[in-house]
């Protein structure tokens, strides 16, 4: 049972109760009769295959609410692109696939590149990136929610609670982040715990009270990849490709929106889905790789605020977080004994030491390179470098066999 006490700048909404689901998707059903609901849902072609997404499927399927179900394929060939499709026609909600490394999309991308429009890199961003602008060119949804295709323990509940804030006209918020405990015989949630949290609280140490950084330690669980918003709102985003995704999501809504439109709800109480590889010694993948992007992304966001970062301060950012991560650990130590939980001190340990040494190679790159990689463009802008893009976008799921319903 969660409490409702409030914490930090943004509101949060608490799971206070089990309500009844049928009794929250008939109410939500009533709102998407004037304001049409769709969810993106972005998928590698493994997942498929995969112990979450068959039972995502069988949940969606009850769902009554969703006008849209939008769904972007990522490394599939040709085969497996006939198969994903096969795969995702069982369910009763309008459906669309977009094969986001498809050669008719692929061109459209190089078309874009031509017009000097930042790509980025393959991958979850740059699928997201599309699929906004797929559904901004169909027009049709009011309310756009994302979640993973890799929870494990999926329920519909997870959507409904999610969707709910921004579909609702009684509540109105532009914005929703989820959060709930990643927690099995053990804590999970590594880049949240031990370089996100300590990270903030770092830099309100060494940068004082600044309201960027207030903002996103309000949130519960920064790096959720759960969210819904407004289609107004997703026309004005500029997204990371990379795995600065989440936060980069979080500064784009708190740039573009007020702290009173922006709100958190808890959508779940058992949340499992897969855990990436530390990688110590490789710092191109996994949890190295991510936490190098989300710190790059988080310095060069203040340094647009007017924070003029130097050696010696990002070496004292350095120490303070160190200390805050090994201070952070031994209450997570003492949070995990009085509930039985299983918690490996030393391996915490050494995962600092990844997460300081990628904040080490994030400084040293921002000092080299302050400006750094560009999102990709928001949708405003693409429209206006291409202005028949939005045909051509329903043109390419049209002619891939995407539009399933």
């Amino acid at each position: 049972m969660a409490d409702f006490h409030q914490t930090g700048i943004v509101s949060t909404l608490h799971r206070l109760r089990k309500r009844p689901i049928e009794d929250l998707e008939s109410e939500i059903f009533e709102f998407s009769e004037t304001s049409p609901i769709a969810l993106l849902l972005p998928s590698l072609f493994s997942e498929l295959r995969g112990p979450a997404l068959p039972g995502i499927v069988e949940e969606l399927k009850q769902v009554p609410y969703l006008d849209t179900i939008l769904v972007p394929i990522g490394r599939a060939s040709a085969a497996e692109w006939e198969e994903a499709k096969n795969f995702f026609s069982v369910l009763p909600q309008r459906t669309v696939l977009l094969w986001v490394d498809g050669p008719r999309m692929l061109e459209l991308l190089d078309d874009f590149k031509a017009r000097g429009l930042p790509m980025g890199e393959p991958g979850k961003g740059r699928a997201v990136w599309t699929c906004l602008g797929y559904l901004l060119a169909e027009n049709r949804c009011r309310t756009i929610a994302l979640h993973d295709a890799d929870i494990v323990t999926y329920s519909r509940e997870l959507l409904a609670r999610l969707v709910y804030p921004v579909a609702s006209p009684k509540v109105g918020y532009d914005f929703c982040k989820g959060y709930y405990a990643r927690i099995t015989d053990r804590m999970h949630g590594r880049a949240t715990r031990l370089l996100v949290f300590p990270f903030l609280r770092a830099l309100e140490i060494v940068l004082g009270n600044h309201p960027y950084v207030r903002y996103l330690g309000s949130f519960r669980y920064p790096l959720a990849g759960e969210f819904a918003l407004d289609a107004d709102l997703a026309n004005v985003l500029r997204i990371p490709c990379n795995w600065g995704l989440e936060v980069g999501v979080l500064s784009e809504v708190y740039r573009n929106r007020s702290i009173r439109r922006i709100c958190q709800a808890e959508i779940h109480d058992a949340y499992e889905h897969k855990h990436q590889v530390v990688s110590e010694g490789d710092a191109t993948t996994g949890l190295h790789r991510m936490a190098i992007d989300i710190v790059s992304h988080l310095l060069r966001t203040l340094s647009q605020t007017g924070i003029v970062f130097f050696p010696g301060q990002l070496h004292t950012l350095y120490g303070v977080y160190r200390r805050t991560a090994e201070d952070m650990i031994a209450t997570y130590y003492s949070d995990a004994a009085i509930d039985g939980l299983q918690y490996d001190r030393h391996a915490e340990e050494a995962i600092v030491n990844v997460f300081a040494a990628a904040i080490v190679t994030a400084s040293e790159r921002f000092l080299a390179d302050p400006i750094g990689e560009p999102d990709l463009a928001n949708w405003i802008r693409v429209t206006a470098a291409m202005p028949d893009v939005s045909d051509r976008l329903i043109e390419i799921a049209r002619a891939d066999g995407g539009m399933l319903t």
